[in-house]
C-alpha cells in the first residue's frame, strides 16, 4: 500500500524546491545577461530585453494554459501513442506545479532581468544623446511595463480558449527534446 505521508512529504518540499530553482535560474539568466550587455551599445541591450519580455509572455501562457486544459484528449493521445500525449498528461497532473514555475518563477525572473537590462538602456540613452533627465527612465520603465503587461493580457484568451493547442505544442517540444520521458 501506498505511504500517505510520502506525497505529503513531497508537497512539503515543493516551496524549497521552487526557491531553488529560482535562485539557479536567475542566476543563469543574469550571468548570460550581464554578459552579453556588457559594453554592448544600445542595440544589444534592446534585443535582450525583447528576447526576456517574449519569454515571461510565452511563459505565462503556458502557465495559464495548464491550468486551464481539459485533459481528456491528451488521454486519448497517449493511449494512442501520439507523441506528446504523456508530455502532456504529466503537465496536466502537475499543473499547480507548472503553472507555478512557469508564471512565477520564470515570469518574476524575466521581469527583474527586464528591469536591470532596462537600467542599462537608460544609461546608454543618457550618454549617447547628453540627456540627464529622470523621464528617460520613467520613459523606458513605462515602455517595458506596458509591453510586458500588454502582451501578457492579449495571450491570456488564447491561453485560456486554446489550452489544448497551448499544452499541445509545449508537449511536442518536450517530447521532441526527450524531456519527463
Amino acid at each position: 500500500m501506498a505511504d500517505p505521508n510520502k506525497n505529503k512529504k513531497s508537497k512539503d518540499r515543493w516551496p524549497l524546491r521552487v526557491f531553488l530553482i529560482a535562485v539557479a535560474l536567475s542566476a543563469v539568466m543574469s550571468f548570460c545577461s550581464s554578459a552579453v550587455l556588457e559594453d554592448s551599445g544600445l542595440w544589444i541591450p534592446i534585443l535582450v530585453l525583447v528576447i526576456f519580455i517574449l519569454l515571461g509572455i510565452v511563459f505565462d501562457m503556458i502557465g495559464v494554459a495548464v491550468t486551464a486544459a481539459d485533459p481528456k484528449p491528451f488521454h486519448s493521445m497517449a493511449a494512442h501513442g501520439e507523441k506528446g500525449g504523456r508530455e502532456a498528461i504529466r503537465l496536466l497532473n502537475m499543473s499547480n506545479r507548472v503553472s507555478s514555475l512557469c508564471n512565477d518563477v520564470v515570469g518574476d525572473i524575466c521581469g527583474i532581468v527586464s528591469g536591470s537590462t532596462a537600467a542599462v538602456i537608460v544609461v546608454e540613452l543618457q550618454q549617447s544623446f547628453n540627456l540627464r533627465s529622470i523621464l528617460v527612465s520613467i520613459a523606458v520603465t513605462a515602455l517595458i511595463s506596458g509591453l510586458t503587461i500588454g502582451g501578457k493580457a492579449a495571450c491570456k484568451p488564447i491561453a485560456i480558449n486554446d489550452s489544448t493547442k497551448v499544452v499541445y505544442r509545449v508537449a511536442r517540444i518536450m517530447n521532441a527534446l526527450h524531456l519527463f520521458r
